[in-house]
């Protein structure tokens, strides 16, 4: 498959497994990307890196603090030092704090701002500028259906996806000219390592959750990692500032 065939992308926190970014990497790996992944969790990273290279990919890893500016200059500059171009940035990494709002810790409320919403201002900043040298990209946000309906427990993680979705359309509006464009994708209830060590900790939450999604089940990280593939593809080349949700229609109701 050649869907990304000599596209260059870089993609945030990559280390989780299951977990949507190492997904993201291994199906743009299978469809020709050249890939640049990061994470601050070096032996998850060291573990996608060699499954990307299993599939015969080529692949920069980098250990990257996706809450610093200068980490963010570093790595975009790596990627173009390595592959002479960046065409698709993909900001993945975050983070989630569950508490009700009056008891939410002001530090882990302006943590979550941090990593799950600075680091997309950064990851945009940096990557618009890295784009138009390249003369054009896809930058793909994501958000969660949090960042579009109130769910209990989520004030702050909520706050800072609901953010991801509308810097995602700006982003999008002030680049339209210079063939860069920007989505923002909001998965529901994804089977990942954070949902898998939840359900351990709670089994008879699993049948209550299922039975809360019309489709009744959770869905899996490569329903995430092939929607971002459409967006980073040139199928989307007229898709830009749109959110995408892929929930199991969970919001439609």
């Amino acid at each position: 498959m050649s869907r990304l065939n000599n596209k260059v992308a870089l993609i945030t926190g990559a280390a989780s497994n299951p977990g949507l970014g190492r997904a993201i990497a291994l199906t743009f790996a299978r469809e020709g990307a050249k890939l640049v992944i990061s994470d601050v969790n070096a032996e998850g990273l060291a573990s996608c890196y060699e499954e990307v290279k299993a599939l015969g990919g080529e692949v920069l890893q980098l250990h990257q603090d996706v809450t610093s500016e200068s980490g963010w200059e570093e790595a975009i500059s790596a990627a173009e030092a390595e592959y002479g171009q960046l065409d698709i940035l993909v900001n993945n990494a975050g983070i989630a704090v569950l508490r009700n709002t009056d008891e939410m810790t002001l530090e882990d409320f302006e943590r979550q701002m941090r990593v799950n919403m600075t680091s997309v201002f950064l990851g945009c900043k940096h990557g618009v500028k890295a784009m138009r040298r390249a003369g054009g990209g896809s930058i793909i946000n994501l958000s969660s259906v949090a960042g579009l309906v109130g769910i209990p427990g989520t004030g702050a993680y909520g706050a800072s996806k609901g953010g991801v979705r509308l810097l995602s359309k700006t982003v999008a509006l002030e680049n339209a000219r210079q063939n860069i464009r920007c989505n923002s994708i909001h998965p529901g209830v994804i089977w990942t390592n954070i949902q898998q060590d939840a359900i351990r900790d709670n089994p008879g939450q699993y049948e209550i959750i299922n039975d809360s999604i019309p489709m009744g089940r959770m869905g899996q990280p490569e329903d995430v990692a092939n929607c971002a593939l459409f967006l980073a593809s040139d199928e989307s080349s007229y898709v830009s500032g749109v959110e995408l949700t892929v929930d199991g229609c969970l919001t439609a109701q």
